[in-house]
């Protein structure tokens, strides 16, 4: 499975054109405790840069992007009830939502783990 990586902080990890979307562990850590998450609806279609979700911490909230355009068709319902899943799993059980792509070549133009880690410590 490849995971890529945007420069607003998001993961985007999958194989085809169905993809699994979330925050990095950069993101999570740097907005402190999550409280509350609003996901998009199941069916709602977006450009690469539309709003999709938001996430709010104790410090602040945060608007998620999406990173591709595509349709969503899922999301990861549990975060309502357990917001912390994203400071806690972030890569895993804390992930936003899975978004059909209109195109997969989208993909080629995220950065990879090193290139993520590179703009991280540019950040530093």
């Amino acid at each position: 499975m490849m995971t890529k990586y945007t420069e607003d902080h998001e993961w985007i990890a999958g194989d085809g054109d169905v993809v699994t979307i979330g925050i990095t562990d950069y993101a999570q850590n740097a907005l402190g405790d999550v409280v509350f998450v609003e996901l998009p609806e199941v069916g709602a279609t977006y450009s690469k840069g539309d709003e999709v979700a938001v996430v709010e911490s104790v410090k602040a909230a945060s608007e998620v992007y999406a990173p591709l355009s595509g349709e969503i068709v899922e999301v990861n319902a549990a975060l309502e009830s357990e917001p912390g899943l994203v400071n806690t799993s972030a890569t895993e059980g804390g992930w936003f939502f899975k978004i059909k792509l209109d195109n997969a070549g989208d993909l080629a133009g995220l950065m990879d783990q090193a290139a993520y880690d590179a703009h991280v410590a540019s950040l530093d």
